[in-house]
């Protein structure tokens, strides 16, 4: 009987937790660009600017949602409004730090059209900052200012998932949104 040199390798951790995909992550290292990191959560959408080093990678400029609450956001975070305006915060922050363009990093996020991580993509883009993106994935402007959300409200029953828009007024979102992107390009 015969016994085979069987040699196993263990993946790396981060693989096998499902938290990295290497193959992914190497093609986009391989473009010598700092990386647009968007992660979405039922909280909210986080983003960071981020540059490979060998010891580690270095975050130049991160925002998230906490910081639309500081500066007067007072709906919910994780909707497309508030990804828009966390991506428009984050390219204004990139632009004072020097970064003028980036490669988008959505991680293990499904590339869903007009999701979330494309719409802080397009706010990083009407920052300013220079990131190659196809124009058929952004969501539409109405959508970035939040009418989607006013229409939906109006349709739902009293005391329901919306009663926070319809407590503030109904176009409250829109009128919120254009006012802190003003703020926000203003750089207050």
């Amino acid at each position: 009987m015969t016994h085979a040199n069987n040699t196993y390798n263990v993946p790396y951790r981060r693989k096998r937790e499902g938290r990295t995909n290497y193959k992914k992550r190497l093609k986009l290292l391989l473009s010598g660009k700092t990386r647009l990191v968007v992660r979405k959560s039922l909280q909210g959408t986080y983003a960071a600017m981020v540059q490979y080093g060998e010891q580690g990678d270095k975050t130049v400029v991160a925002a998230s949602p906490q910081e639309l609450r500081k500066i007067g956001w007072q709906f919910g975070c994780g909707n497309v409004p508030s990804a828009y305006l966390v991506g428009l915060l984050l390219g204004q922050k990139a632009k004072k730090a020097g970064v003028k363009e980036a490669i988008l990093d959505s991680g293990l996020h499904n590339p869903v059209k007009k999701s979330r991580v494309y719409a802080a993509l397009a706010g990083v883009i009407d920052a300013g900052v220079s990131v190659p993106h196809s124009a058929e994935v952004l969501p539409q402007k109405d959508r970035l200012e939040g009418k989607h959300i006013v229409a939906y409200a109006a349709q739902s029953p009293e005391g329901g998932q919306f009663s926070l828009y319809k407590k503030h007024g109904a176009d409250a979102i829109v009128t919120q949104v254009s006012q802190l992107k003003e703020k926000i390009l203003r750089g207050n």
